[in-house]
């Protein structure tokens, strides 16, 4: 008779292989989040880049194990979570006109992105790693020069009501007059300069100590400094800090950035105006949302900002401004910047419709003209037709 069929395969072996795939994708998933954070932790003395080789290694490995299951008969490639730079290639080259879903790419790249750290040699710090790399155009000395002279006629309200005006009368002491220096900077988030500059002259009328700022309701302050932007946050803030003031730094301020970003309400941007201004020294730039805008309209900063880890950022922050223009910029030139900016900011590089026609540096400005004005509402444009 006829020969009997050959044996199915045993059922052992068809559950082990049915494992081996899911199982080998969780390690990867799980040593690919590895790559991620310790590429994001590393930091450039290389003292866990010997972990993140290891783990890069890893996900090569088991890459290839899945795209060796992929090409194998009954493979099906795309269905698994496949995430180095091998697999993705080799799906890509099955078929170029398909390629990988982009979750797969993304998470490609985080093995290259671990792999470029590894062979970056660092350069820095935090974000001044990549900004030391970036170099400005040929004319900012130029650009900067024709600014100055534009703002040599003043007339901004940064030039008589910022917090570089402070008059020396606002306190007995230098230690007083730094303490009412912070007191302007934290008054001035969000807020225009005359209203900043008249919510300071009456908390000193009111008398601007630690001691004194310390022992005030928090309602009593809100009420003085409106209509200072979020008054009562920034209420609470001041007595926090001035406590802080008065048991740690017998009554006067920080001596540090570090020590001033501490004080609650206190960011980045008011630590570097204290330090600038309060201490007389330049210990970074202070960017506002002038120095931020400004800096991108000149092409002082690079389109793109890169984080600590190389990757792109979605969003540009001042810090990230901050971290490439004291890359670049001469330090006797960090203190002098943000009136300069600001000044120029509020005269003619205006957030809207900036006045380049005035703007002697537009023939140096690659962004010029290329703003336009805002298109008029409906209301307006019914205002317009009736007129």
């Amino acid at each position: 008779g006829a020969a009997p069929p050959p044996p199915p395969p045993p059922a052992k072996a068809k559950r082990a292989n049915a494992k081996t795939r899911p199982h080998i994708e969780m390690e990867l998933e799980q040593s690919d989040n590895n790559v991620k954070s310790k590429t994001q932790a590393a930091d450039n003395n290389g003292t866990v880049k010997a972990e993140v080789k290891e783990e890069v290694v890893k996900v090569e490995e088991m890459g290839n194990v899945i795209v060796a299951a992929a090409a194998a008969p009954g493979g099906k490639r795309g269905r698994g979570k496949v995430t180095t730079a091998v697999a993705v290639a080799a799906a890509a080259a099955e078929d170029p006109a398909s390629p990988p879903p982009m979750k797969q790419q993304k998470r490609a790249a985080s093995a290259s992105t671990a792999l470029a750290l590894l062979s970056t040699p660092p350069t820095g710090a935090g974000a001044g790693a990549s900004a030391e790399a970036f170099a400005p155009p040929d004319t900012w000395r130029e650009v900067l020069r024709i600014i100055k002279q534009m703002r040599e006629v003043g007339g901004a309200p940064v030039d008589t009501m910022g917090c570089e005006k402070i008059n020396g009368d606002a306190a007995a002491t230098p230690a007083g007059l730094r303490f009412v220096t912070l007191v302007s900077a934290m008054l001035s988030s969000q807020t225009k300069d005359p209203v900043t500059f008249a919510a300071t002259a009456r908390l000193v009328a009111h008398g601007c100590t630690p001691e004194n700022i310390a022992d005030t309701e928090e309602e009593v302050l809100s009420a003085i400094i409106v209509p200072v932007g979020f008054h009562k946050n920034k209420a609470r803030f001041l007595r926090a800090a001035a406590r802080i003031c008065v048991e740690k730094y017998d009554s006067d301020i920080p001596p540090d950035v570090k020590g001033l970003m501490e004080l609650p309400g206190v960011g980045p941007k008011m630590a570097y105006l204290v330090m600038n201004i309060g201490w007389g020294k330049a210990s970074g730039i202070c960017v506002d949302v002038h120095v931020h805008r400004i800096s991108e309209r000149l092409g002082w900063v690079p389109s793109v900002a890169v984080g600590v880890n190389g990757t792109p950022k979605k969003n540009r922050t001042p810090e990230d401004t901050r971290a490439v223009l004291e890359g670049w910029l001469p330090q006797d030139e960090w203190v002098k910047i943000n009136p300069l900016l600001v000044g120029f900011g509020q005269l003619t590089c205006t957030p809207l419709r900036p006045k380049c026609g005035e703007c002697t540096a537009s023939g140096l400005c690659p962004s010029a003209f290329t703003e336009l004005a805002p298109s008029p509402t409906p209301k307006k444009l019914k205002a317009i037709k009736e007129t």
